[in-house]
């Protein structure tokens, strides 16, 4: 009996002290209430603040990856330039020859070859006519194709092509795939690839043609004068380093 009584004591005391505990805890919360009205506002900005930071972590990361790509991107056209230049430097007359004066303005080397061959590529018939209408004024030859199939198979058939005009938007094969095949094969692989789309110049897009193996990417509607200018430069270092092939074989017949 007198065991339980200090047991009833002892639970007495615990409650008191309970009861304390939750009394000042119970004025904790209702003096934080009274100084914190809104406290479910705050809560609901930490959670709007935790949202944006996730998002912007995320955007970031996309960022990193197409500043990587870009770096990529741009370390292939440096190899490019300079394999370009050092095609540029080696087609200059070295300083033991006889430089040969000539009698007007200067005149580029003609190439005995046949005209260098520009592949179009789209699947829509009057973007091929609008294309041929824009570059008819060069001295090219215009190969069209209507599809990522026909484009490979042009490739097979004809030599000598200085650049690809390859739309992004087609069915079944799209230019991004078509691109990846080009590439793909040695013959073809380093036959420059503009892509045409109307889809717009945003990172996006161009990240992913400049990895699959473009050089330029533009949007559509297309400048023509833009167009053609780019077409005529790609073309002048398919002829020099036709001119520089030939010379080199001339060079090697006489030895």
């Amino acid at each position: 009996m007198l065991d339980r009584r200090h047991r009833i004591a002892d639970l007495e005391v615990r409650l008191s002290q309970t009861e304390a505990a939750w009394a000042a805890e119970r004025a904790r919360a209702d003096a934080l209430e009274r100084n914190f009205p809104d406290h479910q506002e705050l809560v609901k900005e930490r959670d709007r603040l935790r949202q944006e930071v996730h998002r912007l972590t995320e955007e970031l990361e996309e960022v990193r990856q197409l500043g990587r790509l870009a770096e990529d991107r741009c370390q292939m056209l440096e190899r490019q330039l300079a394999m370009v230049e050092s095609q540029r430097m080696a087609a200059v007359p070295r300083q033991d020859e006889e430089p040969v004066v000539a009698a007007g303005p200067a005149v580029p080397e003609p190439c005995a070859g046949p005209r260098p061959k520009i592949l179009v590529v789209d699947d829509q018939q009057n973007n091929l006519l609008a294309m041929e209408a824009v570059l008819a004024t060069l001295d090219q030859e215009l190969v069209t194709a209507t599809s990522g199939q026909e484009a490979l198979k042009a490739l097979l058939d004809h030599d000598d092509f200085a650049v690809i005009l390859l739309d992004v938007q087609m069915p079944e094969m799209d230019g991004y795939e078509t691109a990846a095949h080009i590439k793909r094969r040695p013959r073809n692989r380093d036959v420059p690839i503009i892509f045409l789309t109307a889809m717009g110049a945003d990172p996006e897009h161009t990240s992913r043609g400049y990895a699959a193996g473009a050089v330029d990417y533009m949007a559509k509607p297309i400048d023509p004068w833009a167009l053609r200018a780019k077409v005529s430069v790609f073309t002048e270092y398919f002829l020099e380093r036709r001119r520089y092939s030939e010379r080199e074989a001339k060079e090697r017949s006489r030895g």
